[in-house]
């Protein structure tokens, strides 16, 4: 029986204005179109899981403002148990303000809201109701604190579940943090700040962009081409890449294979607009990637 994908992590409201280039500092772009969305890393994660078919549930929080219960109600549309989603009284749900340039290129800037809200406590209670074991994955990002993150990451692994840390944003990344989690999944930018820290995993899925990725682990590197698609916007790609990742170790595939998935799933992510609108469904994928990802 497949395991189950367990994210902890953030859900935000996107507030997307698209635009021909990006701003320079002091600069202002006008023409663009808006559009609103629903995001979060560990939201969009949890929902790229569940798209591929994983029995995937959601820990983090959302205020009490009108964006909480759109929130909450959008995971639910999804499939994702969200029992362990927290509403946090007088506090805002989180916000991103995302701008994409016509290449699909984005800046986005996060009021985290609830998102910074959410405490050790509140993970480790929701962990010990949802009640890993070996065969479930548990996946964190850090836009919540890093104490939160390292106590999911921890309860994960004292449950033998495999643990991902998506390490975005990297900045001032507690060691401690990456110490508790099996494979670590930066793109470029935060493989520099890490590297520059000193700070490594036994296993690393390093995204590339359209390059694909590069998986390393103590046996060994592989690189992993994307597939040839035209990008439309990369918001959410790396969070494709994730909830993929993780949905495919939960379903007993080889870190190898389910790096191949993941990267295939964050290739088809950027051919559509939305963080959460372009992540494929299994049928999706299978299509797009042919028979070599469709495993036994």
């Amino acid at each position: 029986m497949p395991g189950r994908v367990l994210v902890a992590g953030s859900v935000n409201i996107d507030l997307v204005v698209s635009v021909d280039h990006l701003p320079r500092p002091g600069e202002t772009v006008t023409g663009g179109r808006f559009a609103r969305h629903h995001g979060g890393k560990g939201a969009n994660q949890a929902v790229a899981a569940a798209r591929l078919g994983a029995n995937a549930a959601f820990i983090g929080a959302v205020g009490d403002d009108a964006f909480g219960p759109e929130a909450r109600a959008a995971l639910e549309a999804e499939g994702v148990d969200t029992t362990s989603l927290l509403m946090v009284p007088g506090t805002p749900t989180g916000v991103a303000l995302i701008v994409v340039d016509a290449s699909g290129e984005n800046t986005i800037a996060v009021a985290s809201g609830a998102n910074s809200a959410l405490t050790v406590e509140q993970v480790r209670a929701a962990l010990a109701r949802l009640a890993p074991t070996r065969g479930d994955v548990v996946l964190v990002g850090l836009e919540i604190p890093a104490d939160v993150a390292r106590a999911a990451l921890e309860a994960g692994r004292a449950a033998g579940a495999t643990t991902i840390l998506n390490p975005a944003p990297a900045a001032d990344l507690d060691r401690s943090v990456v110490a508790a989690a099996d494979v670590l999944t930066p793109n470029e930018g935060e493989l520099a700040i890490l590297d520059a820290a000193g700070i490594t995993a036994p296993a690393m899925l390093v995204s590339l962009g359209a390059a694909g990725a590069r998986l390393t682990t103590t046996t060994g590197q592989a690189m992993l081409p994307a597939l040839e698609v035209e990008a439309v916007d990369t918001v959410g790609a790396g969070d494709a890449l994730n909830g993929a990742l993780a949905a495919a170790i939960a379903e007993g595939r080889s870190l190898e294979d389910a790096a191949r998935w993941a990267v295939a799933a964050a290739s088809l992510a950027v051919t559509r607009p939305g963080a959460r609108e372009g992540m494929p469904t299994r049928a999706e994928l299978e299509s797009a990637a042919g028979v070599l990802l469709r495993g036994p």
